[in-house]
C-alpha cells in the first residue's frame, strides 16, 4: 500500500503522513552519552505520561524504567553506545501514573557533524504493535492462500501486488504483473472497459461489485472464460487515495451453464416458432421456404431445402450406393451471402449430385452429415460444381450440416445448412435442433407433396375433360375461361361446353358438380360426356335435363347444377332450361344488362322434379353470359350485391369477348372464394 501512496508523489511535491505512523504513535527520545534525556517528542509525552519539562535533563532509567530493570537497561545502553549496534525488543516501562505497560523499543547510536554521540530511542505500545502485526499477518495469509484472485493497482493503473490465485488465472507470474497495466498483461480481454471501470472507481469511490467480463488469458488462450470482477478504492486514514483493490472470481462454469440455458431457451423458441410458421399452406414450395426462413439466421447463415426429384414426382425411390442423386432445389435463404446464393441451385432446378457428395450420402443413408470445420477438400463434396465450390470458399463457409427430411419412413430430401458469419462451428446441440426442425417440417412437406400431386392429378383430369372450342361456331362468337381453385383447396367440378348441332344450332352448357377433388372432376367428365351425347339427339332442353337428372342420381349420390341453352340463329332465339343454377345474363345493345327470369328448377340428382324450357329472344349483337357460383359468391357480400356487380360490368356490349372474360374474372373473382370458376360468353352474329 505504501508503494501505491508513494506513486502519487512522482511529481516531487510533499505528501501527507502515512496513516500507519498515526496508528503506531511512535515516540522518539534522544539521550546523551550519560543517559540523560535531551529530546522528548509529543508522542513520548502521550506514551509515558511525562511532559517535556518533566523529562528533559533527567536520566532515562529513572523516568522510564522500573527499579527492577535499571541495571539491565544501563548495560544495554552501554553496549549500544560502545558498539554502535542497535537493539530492539519489548520492555516493561513505568508511566507517570504508576502503571506499567509493555513497550516495543528500538535503540540506536547517533553521531552529529561535530562528532558528538547520542542515543535515539523509538518506542511504541506493544499491544498496538502486536495488533498491527496480527492484522498484517492475517491479511498476508488471506491474500496468499485465497482461491480468489486479488490485486492492487495504483492510481496510474499499474499492478502493485498480485496474489498467486490471480497469477494462475492470468497465466502470468505474480512478479511479472508488478509495474505493468492490465492491457499489457491481458491482451485478449476488453482492457478498455476494465481500465475505464478502474478509473471510475478511483474518481468516485463507489465500489464496483460483481461485474461479469468474458475473454481469454495466457493461462488458457483457447477456451473463453468468464470472471466476476469487484473493485474497491483504497484510502489511508487521512483520505489519501492509494489505488484500487480488485477481486476476480472465475465463474466460467456458471457462465457456460447460463449460455447453455439461453441456447436451450432459444432452441425451444425456434421449435415453437417453426410449429407456427411451417405448414401454413399446402403449397410445397411455400412450405419449403417457411422451413428455410425459420432456420436463418438462428441456426445457420445459409439454409437450403432440397428434395429428391423422384419424391416430388410422387415416386418412392432413392439413390443406390453407386448412383448419383437427382436433387430438386425448392428454397434457399441466406443472410448477407451473395456468393453462396450464386453457388446454390436455383429454385425448381434439378441437379445430379455424385455418389460421393455429402447431400447424396445424407439422402441415401437417412443420416445427418456434419463437417464442423470445412476444409478446401470438403467444399468439392458440398458444392454441385467446381465453380460453386470456389464461390463457397470466397464466401468463407467454415461449417456444414445436412440433415435428412424423413416422413412416414421415407427420405424426402435434406435440409442443407452452412455457417459463414457465425464464428461457431456446428455442434451437437445444433445437430439436435436441426433434426427436430427437419422432423417437424418433413411431415408438412410430405402433406404438401401428396396434396400437390393429388391436386395436379385432379386438375389435369379436369382440364382434359374441358372442351377446346373454336371462337366461332354456328351463329355464335364464343369465348370461355376456366380458373381452378386456389392452392389452399382441391379442384372442383365446374365445367362448360359448346356443342355444334344440326341446322347451324349450338348448345351452350355450364355446370357445377358439388364437392371437390378427383371424384368431382370424374363426375363432371361423365356428365359432360352424357350431355354431349344427349345434345346430339336434338332434345328439348328440359327433356335433356331430365335425362341428366336420372344419370346423376346413379352416380354415388352426386348432385350438380346446370344451365343448358340451345341457340337457333334462323329463329333468333335461345331455348334455355335451368337445373338449380344461377341465372344467365343477357346483354342487348341499347338496353341495360339483365338476368334472365327462368324457372330455377332443382339440381341434378335430386330426382322427381320437372324441368321447364324458356324461349328468349337472341338477336344479332346480343350476348349471353353463363357462369358458375365461384365467379360471384363471397363470404362478405350478399348474392344480390354480387349479381348487381356482374350486370354493372356488362354495360359495354361491343367489348371483345376475350377481353370481357378477363375483365369479369379480374373484377369479380374474390381471393377469399376458394372455388372453381367456369365462364362462357356467347354473342349472336349477324
Amino acid at each position: 500500500m505504501s508503494a501505491a501512496g508513494s506513486s502519487s508523489a512522482a511529481g516531487g511535491g510533499p505528501v501527507g503522513p502515512s496513516g500507519l505512523l498515526d496508528v503506531l504513535n511512535v515516540a522518539s527520545v534522544v539521550l546523551d552519552t550519560e543517559g540523560r534525556i535531551v529530546l522528548w517528542s509529543p508522542q513520548a509525552e502521550e506514551l509515558f505520561g511525562y511532559s517535556a519539562a518533566e523529562a528533559l535533563g533527567k536520566y532515562a532509567a529513572q523516568v522510564m524504567i522500573h527499579e527492577r530493570h535499571v541495571d539491565l537497561v544501563v548495560k544495554l545502553f552501554a553496549d549500544v553506545m560502545a558498539t554502535g549496534q542497535s537493539w530492539a525488543g519489548a520492555f516493561p516501562v513505568r508511566c507517570k501514573d504508576g502503571s506499567t505497560r509493555m513497550v516495543e523499543f528500538r535503540n540506536m547510536r547517533l553521531v552529529n557533524d561535530r562528532g558528538d554521540v547520542f542515543a535515539l530511542g523509538l518506542a511504541a505500545d506493544q499491544s498496538t504493535v502486536r495488533r498491527l502485526e496480527r492484522d498484517v499477518a492475517l491479511s498476508t495469509r488471506m491474500v496468499a492462500q485465497s482461491p480468489i484472485g486479488l490485486a492492487v493497482v495504483d492510481t496510474e493503473l499499474r499492478y502493485v501486488s498480485v496474489n498467486e490465485a490471480l497469477a494462475r488465472i492470468n497465466g502470468v507470474p505474480a512478479k511479472d504483473h508488478v509495474g505493468r497495466r492490465m492491457r499489457d498483461v491481458l491482451p485478449a480481454v476488453d482492457a478498455d472497459a476494465l481500465e475505464a471501470a478502474v478509473r471510475d472507481v478511483l474518481r468516485t469511490g463507489v465500489p464496483l461489485v460483481d461485474r461479469s467480463t468474458v475473454g481469454r488469458t495466457r493461462g488458457d488462450p483457447v477456451d473463453e472464460h468468464a470472471w466476476s470482477l469487484s473493485l474497491y478504492r483504497l484510502e489511508d486514514s487521512r483520505g489519501t487515495v492509494l489505488g484500487v483493490a480488485a477481486s476476480v472470481i472465475d465463474i466460467t462454469e456458471q457462465y457456460r451453464a447460463g449460455v447453455e440455458a439461453e441456447a436451450a431457451r432459444r432452441r425451444l423458441t425456434l421449435i415453437a416458432d417453426a410449429s407456427a410458421r411451417i405448414g401454413t399452406t399446402l403449397d410445397l414450395e411455400r412450405t419449403a421456404c417457411e422451413l428455410a426462413e425459420v432456420a436463418v439466421p438462428e441456426l445457420a447463415d445459409v439454409a437450403a431445402v432440397d428434395l429428391l426429384d423422384e419424391v416430388v414426382a410422387g415416386r418412392r425411390s432413392g439413390p443406390r450406393p453407386t448412383e448419383a442423386a437427382a436433387i430438386r432445389s425448392l428454397a434457399v435463404r441466406a443472410v448477407d451471402a451473395p456468393e453462396v446464393l450464386r453457388a446454390a441451385d436455383p429454385a425448381g432446378q434439378v441437379v445430379r449430385y455424385a455418389p460421393d457428395q455429402l447431400i447424396t450420402e445424407c439422402v441415401r443413408t437417412g443420416q445427418p452429415v456434419m463437417v464442423a470445420q470445412v476444409k478446401d477438400e470438403d467444399l468439392a463434396r458440398i458444392a454441385p460444381s467446381p465453380e460453386a465450390a470456389g464461390l463457397l470458399a470466397r464466401a468463407g463457409v467454415h461449417s456444414y450440416l445436412a440433415v435428412p427430411l424423413i416422413a412416414r419412413g421415407e427420405v424426402l430430401g435434406a435440409l442443407d445448412l452452412k455457417r459463414i458469419h457465425n464464428p461457431l462451428a456446428f455442434g451437437r446441440d445444433d445437430l439436435l435442433l436441426a433434426r427436430e426442425l427437419a422432423a417437424r417440417a418433413a411431415v408438412q412437406i410430405d402433406n404438401a407433396r401428396w396434396y400437390q400431386n393429388a391436386r395436379t392429378t385432379a386438375l389435369t383430369l379436369q382440364r382434359s375433360l374441358l372442351p377446346s372450342h373454336p371462337p366461332v361456331t354456328g351463329g355464335l362468337e364464343v369465348a370461355s375461361r376456366y380458373q381452378p381453385a386456389g392452392a389452399t383447396t382441391e379442384v372442383g367440378g365446374d365445367w362448360f361446353d359448346v356443342i355444334p348441332l344440326q341446322d347451324g344450332k349450338t348448345a351452350l352448357v355450364v355446370g357445377d358438380v358439388m364437392g371437390s377433388g378427383i371424384d368431382a372432376a370424374a363426375t363432371m367428365g361423365r356428365l359432360r360426356t352424357a350431355t354431349t351425347t344427349l345434345a346430339s339427339l336434338d332434345l328439348d332442353p328440359a327433356v335433356l335435363l331430365e335425362h341428366l337428372d336420372k344419370i346423376t342420381d346413379g352416380l354415388d349420390h352426386s348432385i350438380a347444377t346446370c344451365v343448358y341453352a340451345v341457340h337457333d340463329p334462323r329463329l333468333g332465339r335461345c331455348r334455355i332450361a335451368n337445373a338449380g343454377h344461377l341465372p344467365p345474363a343477357r346483354v342487348r345493345p341499347g338496353l341495360p344488362p339483365e338476368l334472365l327470369d327462368l324457372p330455377t328448377g332443382a339440381p341434378l340428382g335430386v330426382g322427381g322434379v320437372a324441368f321447364s324450357t324458356t324461349d328468349v329472344d337472341f338477336a344479332p349483337g346480343d350476348q349471353l353470359v353463363l357462369y358458375t357460383d365461384g365467379l360471384v359468391e363471397t363470404r362478405l357480400h350478399s348474392l344480390d350485391e354480387r349479381l348487381d356487380a356482374l350486370l354493372a360490368l356488362l354495360g359495354d356490349p361491343g367489348r371483345p369477348l376475350e377481353e370481357l372474360c378477363d375483365h369479369l374474372l379480374t373484377a369479380l373473382h374474390h381471393p377469399d372464394n376458394h372455388d372453381d370458376v367456369a365462364l362462357l360468353v356467347a354473342r349472336a352474329r349477324g
